[in-house]
């Protein structure tokens, strides 16, 4: 079936009159997990093939190669799918752009926050390309969700606001290597800038809601066991990890939580979501 239809399918919003009490529950539940897997679907696919390729490679080309043609290969079949709009593609090669201008300051000769230890043709200063669509697939999930979930935020705070605590907190990973780290002044200002937001969700047929800046922790935590998962197949390696695996210091959670927040800014910039954003007077 394609998953066009399967889409269809979970966002129709007939009412379930016979559903109450637990069996609510348990159905809401169930389909919020759904719904959630299938926004991963772009990340789904990307770890599995992380999990899959041998270290080796495959067929003499090396893995870092191998998964930047997967990455292409799921982004270009969900645009022909139309599981992604053209706009929708645009704002995930920004993401991709960002993500890559992160990775390649973080593993400079001169900072070396991780490293990417093994050979790849499609490196270019010292990083592998496909790095960039890790960042890129956070996009992608917001933008499935947001559909699949039919996503409304309610007191969004003024657009240039966001914009300027956004570029606060990716500036605030490139300037901690010289003049401290500053990231809970900017996670002070997010708090206060996001503390009456809402987002407003369906995952069967009623209405739920839950604070906006809860939806970033959330997302931040499985985004930083994700990458201990990366780190123990040999993606990347931070410095501590080099002799051998261990869990990825839990303080990268609040650095993913802000990359959330950065990353929630850019996709409510696209014209089709704005119109789901509730802005107060």
């Amino acid at each position: 079936m394609p998953l066009t239809l399967i889409d269809r399918s979970l966002m129709a919003s007939h009412t379930r009159h016979g559903l109450t009490g637990m069996a609510r529950f348990l159905a809401e539940f169930w389909y919020f997990g759904i719904k959630e897997a299938r926004a991963c679907l772009f990340v789904g696919l990307f770890f599995a093939a992380v999990f899959l390729l041998p270290r080796s490679g495959v067929l003499g080309v090396p893995r870092y190669d191998v998964l930047l043609i997967v990455a292409v290969g799921i982004q270009l079949a969900m645009v022909a799918t139309k599981l992604e709009t053209l706009d929708e593609l645009k704002a995930v090669c920004l993401f991709h752009i960002v993500g890559f201008v992160l990775e390649v300051f973080k593993t400079s000769a001169g900072i070396k926050s991780w490293a990417y230890t093994d050979y790849g043709y499609t490196k270019l200063f010292g990083v592998p390309l496909f790095s960039g669509f890790m960042y890129a697939s956070v996009g992608s999930y917001i933008i499935q969700a947001w559909r699949l979930f039919d996503l409304r935020i309610r007191h969004h705070p003024p657009y240039w606001m966001a914009a300027l605590a956004a570029l606060a907190i990716y500036i605030n990973f490139f300037t901690h290597h010289y003049i401290g780290d500053y990231r809970w002044y900017v996670a002070a200002c997010a708090l206060g800038l996001y503390a009456r937001t809402t987002v407003v969700f369906r995952p069967l047929d009623r209405d739920r809601q839950m604070p906006l800046l809860l939806a970033f922790v959330l997302i931040g935590l499985f985004i930083w066991l994700a990458e201990n998962i990366s780190t123990l197949f040999g993606i990347w390696k931070y410095p501590n990890q080099m002799g051998a695996w261990s869990l990825v210091h839990i303080g990268k959670w609040s650095s993913w939580s802000l990359l959330v927040i950065m990353s929630f800014t850019m996709i409510a910039n696209l014209k089709h979501i704005k119109e789901k954003i509730h802005v107060p007077e």
